[in-house]
């Protein structure tokens, strides 16, 4: 073949590869939308932890490597023959199965290099895009990247993919799990001290009957005696709450302004003093304080938060992470199905109050007066059909 010819061609394939491009089978680089159209990340390779990705990896590696070693990384016609020289045309075969190699990894590469959680599906077309474009540029000596090579370099994407998503579950888990333990830790501190608190008393209360049964004041006496009693059975259930690590309260709260109407969260707590669970809640991660709508102790509170979040879970705000306890649903709706998990209610709060909320509005949009509602949110019954 002649080599003006040749160059000629390749010249021509250049422009077209450069064409395609620029504008011709475009892939979606949009993260967003892609993670819209793809929904709920599913795993291509399900492994048990981030550790056995890496190993999985590692193998994957090995083999495109050895692949590459034997030169089968690039499959062509090996009677190609230039200037009528065999060994010209395998030598020119060569050298751009290199060209051709060197381009495929390169994109292979930066597809790696760039992957996200979640976007597998748009470095997977990348790629394939890529290697259609670098194969017409060997058309000619019939060469092209070798399906099984290209098969390889697709896994490896998959299992990077997989093995960051994993590792992200990992450290949301590790993160979570370091919560429970410090909710957990002062729990048991708050215990101890009320254990405490209750011995003292208990032995002031005990000192003060003997010195009232010596001195022969029998109306004293019995007034002592009843609140002895009390704070007997005070330490029993403060102690029943040590010993249960699956007793506590479930609470069902609310935030308005940071999260919008028919938005609330179900979660427990073995504090001894559960508001300050809740306010520990609204201290910085949200603008404004939540509002509780319940709090109702249970012996087995571990089981009736998984109900709850059984009841409503076709309506979770988060369901890439079914940990975080936001749900699509009124204060009402959780009314209802947790009386009827546990019978009557002595106390719930319906309507938020939400000051903080309506005070700071005021000031953002001074004519909006405080009876007009706000900003509606979805509808609760409508959540399916997103």
């Amino acid at each position: 073949m002649d080599t003006s010819a040749l160059l000629h061609r390749i010249a021509d394939l250049e422009a077209a590869l450069a064409a395609i491009q620029s504008g011709g089978d475009l892939v979606e680089l949009n993260d967003q939308r892609v993670l819209q159209d793809v929904g709920i990340y599913r795993y291509h390779h399900p492994l048990e932890d981030a550790a056995a990705y890496k190993g999985r990896l590692a193998d994957i590696n090995a083999r495109i490597d050895e692949i590459v070693k034997v030169g089968e990384a690039v499959l062509a016609a090996d009677l190609f023959t230039f200037d009528g020289s065999l060994a010209k045309g395998r030598k020119m075969v060569g050298d751009l199965s290199k060209l051709m190699l060197r381009a495929y990894n390169a994109e292979a590469d930066n597809c790696v290099r760039s992957l996200r959680s979640g976007n597998i599906s748009t470095a997977k077309k990348r790629l394939e895009n890529a290697m259609k474009a670098i194969e017409k540029l060997g058309v000619i000596m019939e060469m092209r990247v070798n399906p099984d090579y290209h098969q390889l370099r697709v896994e490896e994407l998959e299992l990077t993919a997989d093995y960051q998503m994993k590792v992200q579950e990992e450290k949301e888990r590790a993160r979570e799990e370091r919560e429970l333990l410090r909710e957990q830790r002062k729990a048991a501190q708050e215990l101890a001290a009320e254990r405490e608190r209750l011995e003292k008393e208990r032995a002031h209360y005990e000192s003060a009957l003997e010195q009232l049964r010596a001195n022969g004041d029998l109306d004293a006496v019995d007034d002592l005696a009843v609140r002895l009693a009390e704070i007997e059975q005070a330490i029993e259930a403060n102690d029943y709450r040590t010993a249960n690590i699956r007793a506590g309260y479930i609470y069902v709260i609310s935030n308005l302004g940071a999260l919008g109407p028919n938005i609330v969260k179900i979660g427990m707590t073995r504090r001894l003093e559960p508001r300050d669970r809740v306010r520990e809640l609204g201290d910085a991660s949200v603008p404004f304080l939540y509002d509780t709508h319940a709090l109702f102790f249970s012996d087995d509170a571990v089981t009736l938060e998984n109900e709850l979040h059984r009841a409503f879970a076709d309506r979770r705000v988060n369901f890439a992470n079914e940990r975080r306890e936001f749900f699509f649903a009124t204060p009402a709706e959780v009314r209802d199905v947790l009386t009827q998990r546990v019978g009557g209610l002595l106390e719930f709060n319906e309507t938020p109050e939400a000051s903080e909320y309506y005070q700071s509005r005021s000031r953002w949009w001074p004519e909006l007066s405080e009876d007009q509602p706000a900003t509606p949110g979805p509808d609760v019954t409508s959540v399916r059909a997103w």
